[in-house]
């Protein structure tokens, strides 16, 4: 939506009021001309998206529903393993639970209100790895959040480093993002690990923020970020 701009004049002790219409995108680049606004769509729904990003070793594409038993299969060998970091370890007690959860991220894929995706090996075809996510903070900002997630017994081989990162050069290069980051616990070091790999600035700390995932007390937040003048 864009921001009114009034200009008043005097005449006849009355105050004439011009408005104007500024758009975002004009709004934007009048306070700071170096940002780059991805153009508005006419409805966010035709905000076009990719079929699949594939790397050497992993693809990144959106959920299917044949997806539902390797999913669910996935959470049930991390159960333990995720519970610390992730608020979903104990969701996914059946196939049909997999397959709702399926269907709804079909759903806000379509609207543009959350992408998650499927990781896969290309190797081993199709291997499900775990999961990454694009979330948007503000489309017409260009702010994004990622988010992922890897099967206990994928880890090691730097697959997440590989997903991640085909999803942050997507958002920077083909949705013209401003800002992309990750947030993950202080505690949580392999998470860390994949954001200072691919290059995201370490901004601070968010201390005592909030609950631990599965009971535990406190927790810290890392934030992380890449904005598009960041060197590569």
């Amino acid at each position: 939506m864009g921001r009114e701009a009034a200009h008043f004049s005097l005449k006849d002790n009355f105050f004439l009021v011009e408005v104007r219409v500024v758009g975002t995108k004009e709004l934007w680049h009048n306070i700071r001309p170096e940002v780059e606004v991805m153009d508005k769509a006419p409805y966010r729904t035709l905000i076009p998206l990719f079929e699949e990003l594939r790397g050497p070793r992993v693809t990144i594409r959106a959920y299917r529903e044949a997806d539902a038993q390797d999913l669910f299969d996935a959470v049930a060998e991390s159960r333990d393993h995720l519970r610390p970091w992730l608020p979903f370890a104990d969701n996914h007690q059946t196939i049909e639970e997999s397959l709702d959860w399926i269907i709804q991220q079909q759903a806000a894929w379509l609207l543009r209100k959350n992408m998650n995706m499927a990781v896969c090996e290309n190797d081993s075809p199709g291997r499900y790895l775990g999961g990454v996510g694009l979330h948007p903070h503000d489309w017409d900002v260009g702010h994004f959040e990622i988010g992922y997630w890897l099967r206990k017994s994928a880890e090691g081989h730097g697959y997440m480093a590989e997903a991640v990162s085909l999803l942050t050069n997507y958002a920077l290069n083909d949705l013209k993002a401003n800002r992309v980051e990750i947030l993950c616990d202080a505690l949580n070091t392999r998470s860390a690990a994949v954001a200072r790999r691919l290059g995201f600035v370490h901004e601070g700390t968010l201390r005592n923020d909030s609950l631990q995932h599965g009971g535990g007390g406190i927790r810290s937040t890392h934030v992380f970020s890449r904005i598009p003048s960041d060197p590569v």
